[in-house]
């Protein structure tokens, strides 16, 4: 996107009144998106939006700026005042040579900018249709079409010069549903790192009938149970559990903070033998790959927990530098506007050996949690709070009784512990963004079907 004369140039003036690093991050962002609600097309957008943020290191002061300026003149206001916020006043540092990186972008198959709108408003209809025509207890539907195409370029003082180019398509459907019950609400979404070849893959009518079989589904449900009983969690979206009760706690600048429940644990056992917890950026297809990190560092399939014990930490370029090692390609921002920290990617729980059915037999009374919503965590301590958007009852070893809305609360380290089965079906979930310190960015998370031999269980029922 930026000549390299002018990307070592831009370094140069950063530099130039000392320093340890300097670094430029360039940026352009493509965007569209259709929302439809109550068989009314709300938006139909797109925009685009192009910038450079330059950071200098001194020390420990880090001095940032950002531009929508790419000319020459702007670049170089920008690195003089990112120099001057890092409190820089030295003599000059000869930035290394940019060299070059053989990576691969994900590949597309079909551009969705090559899309015509009405074909994009056309699928949002499909789903609309088809939610309708399942139940005549439907009475709502919303959906949504998106698609970005994310072109970075990252450059910095220690030579490193790399590209990635980005597409990520998604579809969403909620669907509700009247009933004596009340208001009940289903949802299915689906989002890859890919083109418009999403829906050669996926049946947008499906999706939005699968929506509406979990909404009509709830108005038939029981109060979930309270208390503390053993649950089941199927396979895919409850691997938002693992990332947020346990993944941010094992994101370096968190350890280094202190607010970790797994600082100072490498080489412990801090799981069940069955568990180990991977994050990968690497991951074909999947909503958190990508080819190179935000700071220009290959994205990698980092193991973090083997067999339950605690292998490393993810990092990203400042917190690796500061321990003198490499950092695992886990450093992202949510634009060029930010600073990169460390986040995860695709983190996932890997597949076991055991049959599904077999461990859902092995329950005398408990709940199978099918899909799990937002909650809260504290990543110091690992308690968490989730919402159950669908859960069975489990009686005599078989799934039975749909259940109404509940939470799932406990503790994340104390989970991993209480694993005692793993099932062999693993599946990614839904795609999802990961906020941290007001930054979101695109991750993706999986399990196959495990078992937590005791969790409590927020319901109403007596």
């Amino acid at each position: 996107m930026i000549e390299n004369s002018l990307v070592e140039q831009t370094l140069s003036i950063a530099l130039e009144n000392g320093g340890d690093f300097a670094e430029l991050f360039a940026e352009d962002v493509e965007r569209s998106s259709v929302n439809l609600d109550d068989g009314r097309i709300e938006n139909l957008a797109s925009s685009r939006d192009r910038g450079v943020g330059l950071r200098v290191l001194n020390g420990e002061s880090i001095g940032f700026a950002h531009t929508a300026d790419l000319s020459e003149a702007g670049l170089a206001a920008a690195a003089k005042a990112a120099s001057q916020a890092a409190r820089v006043n030295g003599g000059a540092k000869q930035p290394e040579a940019l060299g070059g990186q053989d990576v691969s972008p994900a590949p597309v198959a079909i551009r969705p900018e090559t899309i015509g709108k009405a074909d994009k408003v056309s699928l949002v209809q499909a789903a609309d249709a088809s939610a309708r025509s399942h139940s005549g207890s439907i009475s709502q539907v919303s959906a949504r079409y998106a698609d970005t195409r994310r072109r970075i370029q990252v450059a910095n003082t220690d030579g490193v010069n790399g590209n990635d180019d980005q597409t990520r398509t998604l579809f969403a459907v909620s669907a509700v549903a009247s009933g004596d019950a009340g208001l009940q609400t289903g949802y299915e979404s689906v989002g890859l790192s890919m083109g418009f070849e999403l829906f050669q893959k996926y049946d947008v009518a499906e999706l939005a009938a699968n929506a509406a079989t979990r909404a009509v589904t709830k108005l038939s449900a029981r109060p979930a149970p309270s208390g503390s009983m053993p649950v089941v969690i199927g396979p895919g979206s409850g691997g938002v559990l693992f990332h947020e009760a346990c993944g941010h706690g094992l994101e370096a600048d968190l350890v280094n903070k202190g607010a970790s429940a797994f600082a100072g644990k490498v080489g412990q056992k801090v799981a069940s033998e069955l568990v180990t917890i991977v994050d990968d950026g690497t991951m074909a297809d999947e909503w958190g790959r990508y080819a190179i990190d935000d700071e220009g560092q290959p994205a990698g399939s980092n193991v973090l927990i083997k067999d339950g014990i605690l292998m490393d930490y993810m990092w990203d370029g400042i917190r690796a530098r500061a321990e003198g090692r490499a950092s695992s390609g886990n450093g992202r921002r949510q634009s060029y506007r930010h600073l990169p920290m460390v986040r995860m990617t695709n983190t996932y729980l890997g597949q076991g050996e055991q049959d599904p059915a077999d461990i859902i037999a092995g329950v005398d009374y408990g709940v199978y949690v099918a899909k799990l919503g937002g909650g809260q965590v504290n990543t110091a301590s690992g308690d968490f709070v989730f919402g159950m958007t669908e859960a069975y009852l489990i009686e005599g070893g078989k799934i039975t009784a749909p259940l109404r809305e509940g939470q799932l609360i406990g503790n994340g380290p104390r989970v991993l512990q209480l694993i005692d089965a793993v099932g062999n079906d693993f599946e990614m979930g839904p795609p999802g963004t990961c906020g941290k310190d007001g930054q979101g960015v695109p991750v993706g998370d999986g399990v196959p079907t495990l078992r937590v031999t005791e969790l409590t269980i927020g319901g109403t029922a007596a």
